[in-house]
């Protein structure tokens, strides 16, 4: 195959041909006209360039785990960088009713006043560095360990032993589950990936489900950059390591592995212990075992 020129190929790999009218949590990340992985190639930047809170100053730790239990609490908070003064209360001065953060359960009081949009880091969440940004009512369980830089949005759950490795952008509405290792990767609104999984270098889409056990691979055996295979040919990621990019409402069964260059448009599916073949995959397609 060679590099291909098709006219095609700026459509079918656009944020809007994988995200449609729900949108990436950074739009500017995704300039029209540009394929999606784009977004992945601005991620570092993006993330060195936001405005951190001075909340991790507050909690008594530098980098190692948290001693006790502690809550972050904001009165309001708009779309942008945080302005609004940040509280860090200790837990034990909580009452804490520990809901699925994703569902809007987890609700926190104080003195019996609600602080809505309290956030929770639970004792044994491990912090390394200060650049960190977390949203309204989110729960960070024990065991987690969180690497700047990072981002992560309202009502997120990130779950015991779960690992973000840095330089990872995490919507609204999202899980991390146990034992799911993240590095640069982008999660738009409502992604999970709930148990045993491993995300390098790839963007969810909007309500994305990784089965349990899915590995989302981002390197080649072969030296050079990821290359994407689609109907008209291949075309160049300039990237070396690209895992995959899940557009909107696909789902993966339970051990299901991409290799790296792996796309598939919206609503396709991975049926359990498959592994897909790199290049792109038209919406809707499923992708199963060979017999």
């Amino acid at each position: 195959m060679t590099l291909a020129t098709s006219p095609q190929a700026p459509e079918i790999f656009s944020a809007a041909a994988f995200f449609a009218d729900q949108g990436p949590p950074a739009p500017e990340l995704f300039p029209a006209g540009a394929p999606v992985w784009e977004g992945l190639r601005g991620l570092k930047d993006w993330l060195e360039q936001w405005h951190y809170p001075a909340w991790t100053h507050k909690l008594g730790v530098a980098d190692g785990p948290l001693p006790k239990t502690m809550v972050i609490y904001r009165p309001e908070q708009g779309s942008g960088p945080a302005t609004a003064p940040v509280t860090v209360i200790p837990g034990e001065e909580c009452e804490i009713t520990y809901g699925s953060a994703d569902k809007g359960a987890l609700q926190v009081s104080r003195g019996g006043e609600l602080l809505d949009g309290a956030s929770v880091l639970m004792a044994g969440t491990v912090i390394m560095g200060r650049r960190f940004e977390l949203g309204r009512g989110v729960l960070v369980e024990s065991g987690a360990f969180l690497k700047e830089p990072l981002v992560i949005g309202d009502h997120c759950e990130i779950r015991q032993g779960a690992y973000l490795r840095g330089h990872c952008l995490i919507g609204r509405r999202c899980v991390v589950g146990h034992v799911t290792e993240v590095k640069h990767t982008i999660f738009c609104d409502d992604a999970k990936a709930g148990h045993f999984a491993y995300l390098g270098d790839s963007i969810l889409g909007p309500g994305v489900n990784l089965g349990a056990g899915t590995k989302l691979a981002n390197l080649r055996f072969a030296a050079g950059e990821v290359r994407i295979r689609y109907p008209g040919g291949q075309i160049n990621s300039g990237l070396k390591k690209l895992g995959a990019v899940l557009g909107a409402g696909c789902q993966t069964g339970c051990n299901a592995v991409t290799n790296p260059g792996t796309l598939l448009g919206r609503g396709s599916v991975i049926m359990p212990n498959t592994t897909a073949p790199a290049g792109y995959h038209p919406p809707r397609t499923m992708i199963r075992q060979a017999p």
